[in-house]
């Protein structure tokens, strides 16, 4: 499956010929996500049962890490859901590592609640003190201004006056694995074209450069805001499209965008 063309291996964990009990995903996600000697894939998904929600998702990087939300992925768990008939609710409780996520029916596409940003530096973490807004940043001589904060996972919003142009594989994984972050943190360039409009570049953590992040989105709508850039609901565009995020009056962030189902097959691991 897909969101904006950031892809995934979707297994549902639930089914019989796993219930014996789950494999050790982290040890075999890399293999999955491999484009050359796997399927492909930026991240592994698994659907499992939930004692707190109606399902619980958890979530592999490519490089094998397991980390709390992915806004993409849960929006393309939720439709797997529903295509099959898992669950009629038009809009279901997914717990994952970064808290409950409730993510509704919106038509053709899927609407999450990602919750509160929090911008705390232990709850990114970051080593700093106070919130880490307009704070420099030097990397091989360039300077740069970041903000961050999280979204269930943890984000440094940096604003570039080219993206198209902006050297996004030398750069994110320098910021990515920095000594500031202690749990490293995917990090989103990104150029704002009006108040209502930006376009952004993501590298994920564990991943690299990925089509899309929905978590990436909605830390750069709340960032922006903060930074008094950009209004309160703001279309991001992605490499793979479009996604339309509201930072709300509950201060909870709004994501909107599609998913979609590429092929159903297996695989001998």
């Amino acid at each position: 499956m897909h969101g904006l063309g950031n892809d995934f291996i979707l297994i549902d964990g639930r089914s019989s010929a796993l219930s014996t009990g789950l494999p050790e995903f982290s040890s075999i996600s890399e293999r999955l996500c491999s484009r050359r000697f796997g399927i492909g894939a930026d991240q592994v998904l698994v659907l499992i049962d939930s004692e707190i929600a109606d399902f619980k998702m958890r979530i592999f990087n490519a490089d094998g890490s397991e980390v709390e939300m992915c806004g993409n992925g849960i929006r393309c768990l939720a439709k797997y859901i529903w295509d099959r008939k898992m669950s009629d609710k038009p809009v279901l409780s997914i717990e994952t590592l970064g808290g409950i996520i409730r993510p509704e029916q919106s038509g053709d596409l899927v609407r999450v609640d990602m919750g509160e940003p929090l911008f705390e530096p232990e709850s990114i973490p970051v080593k700093h003190h106070g919130m880490v807004k307009d704070v420099p940043l030097t990397i091989e001589k360039e300077l740069f201004t970041m903000t961050c904060l999280s979204m269930g996972n943890p984000h440094a919003v940096i604003v570039v006056d080219d993206i198209d142009h902006f050297d996004v594989q030398k750069f994110g994984p320098l910021i990515e694995h920095h000594e500031l972050f202690p749990n490293r943190i995917n990090v989103e360039f990104v150029q704002v074209i009006n108040p209502e409009t930006v376009r952004m570049r993501v590298w994920e953590r564990g991943s690299g450069e990925t089509m899309a992040c929905g978590t990436g989105a909605s830390a750069v709508a709340v960032a922006l805001n903060v930074k008094e850039l950009t209004e309160k609901e703001i279309k991001v565009l992605l490499l793979g499209g479009e996604l339309m995020v509201k930072w709300a009056r509950d201060n909870h962030v709004y994501m909107t965008g599609p998913a979609v189902e590429v092929y159903e097959g297996s695989i001998v691991i």
